[in-house]
């Protein structure tokens, strides 16, 4: 592969894997309507001669000059507030947008790797979560339009699989954290940062005993490589879990912020509807298949990510 198409690569997740991908000699096209990307995570590449940004809406018909080896589909809000305020935007991404991507991957001939997420669990029954378990989501609760459309999305890209032959992976991604998350985006770790650096209360959502998995960036983004790079032999067959097995509360990860940063203390307010109890990856799959697991250890990704907060918000 040589040539590379990344949707959504202004956002946090994208503009940290066409990093990684120039950084190893990749050329990147970058696709991105800036809806909840921003043009600032990728203005250090601008200039470089393997790197094009094309502002486009990939629920439209996408279209890119020269050859194309791999399409890697990462446009979708992904934080609760945006799929919240964004619903049918959310849906349209997930449907047309995968249904366009995958229609450029078809026309080039291109690898196509699908950014699916840890949500098409829903509120899960089994903890961990292996790729197959087929969940329990709510399709027409408030988060059913982000956990619907990447269920859809993964449908879509299994009938292009069979039904074109066409070279296909999934990427199940659990919480990931890291710099260029967006204050305040409704994710807990940026949440929790936030409120602790601006001297305000941290806000739990019920109990705080929910439990969730947390993934430095830079960890997620090389188990995704190694999916992209994987044969097609051992890469097709099931979605892979990406995402770090070291399970904790709300309320431990809220603690460990208060004491890194020095702040003060927790509010609790009531637990959203349909918030899931657990989340926690079986990674089993991804130890055997691509020798991936996590290396970063959570207290150090959250002092990094501390870092970058305190130096955006001044």
């Amino acid at each position: 592969m040589k040539t590379i198409a990344v949707t959504g690569g202004a956002g946090f997740l994208g503009s940290h894997l066409c990093d990684h991908l120039l950084a190893k000699d990749y050329e990147v096209v970058c696709l991105d309507n800036l809806l909840t990307g921003s043009a600032e995570n990728i203005a250090h590449l601008e200039g470089r001669a393997t790197f094009h940004f094309i502002r486009h809406d990939v629920t439209t018909f996408i279209d890119v000059d020269g050859p194309v080896d791999a399409v890697l589909h990462f446009a979708s809000p992904a934080s609760p507030q945006d799929y919240l305020d964004m619903p049918i935007q959310t849906l349209k991404v997930g449907s047309l947008g995968t249904h366009k991507a995958l229609g450029l991957a078809r026309a080039k001939s291109a690898r196509f790797l699908l950014a699916s997420t840890s949500e098409v669990y829903g509120d899960p029954l089994v903890n961990p979560q292996r790729e197959d378990y087929w969940g329990n989501v709510n399709p027409v609760g408030p988060r059913g339009v982000y956990d619907e459309a990447k269920r859809f999305a993964e449908a879509m890209t299994r009938a292009y699989c069979r039904y074109h032959d066409m070279d296909t992976r999934i990427v199940r991604i659990f919480n990931t954290y890291g710099p260029r998350m967006r204050p305040r985006d409704g994710r807990v770790v940026s949440n929790f940062i936030v409120q602790a650096l601006r001297n305000e209360p941290l806000t739990i959502y019920g109990t705080g005993e929910q439990t969730r998995s947390f993934c430095y960036v830079s960890d997620l983004i090389d188990g995704i490589v190694r999916l992209l790079e994987a044969p097609r032999s051992v890469a097709t067959q099931l979605p892979f879990n990406i995402g770090n097995p070291a399970e904790r509360t709300v309320r431990e990860l809220a603690d460990t912020i208060l004491a890194l940063t020095g702040g003060g203390r927790i509010v609790t307010e009531p637990l959203p509807e349909d918030d899931p109890r657990v989340r926690c990856p079986d990674i089993g799959r991804a130890r055997e298949v691509l020798g991936w697991e996590p290396q970063v250890d959570v207290d150090l990704g959250l002092r990094l990510t501390i870092d970058y907060f305190r130096k955006i918000l001044g």
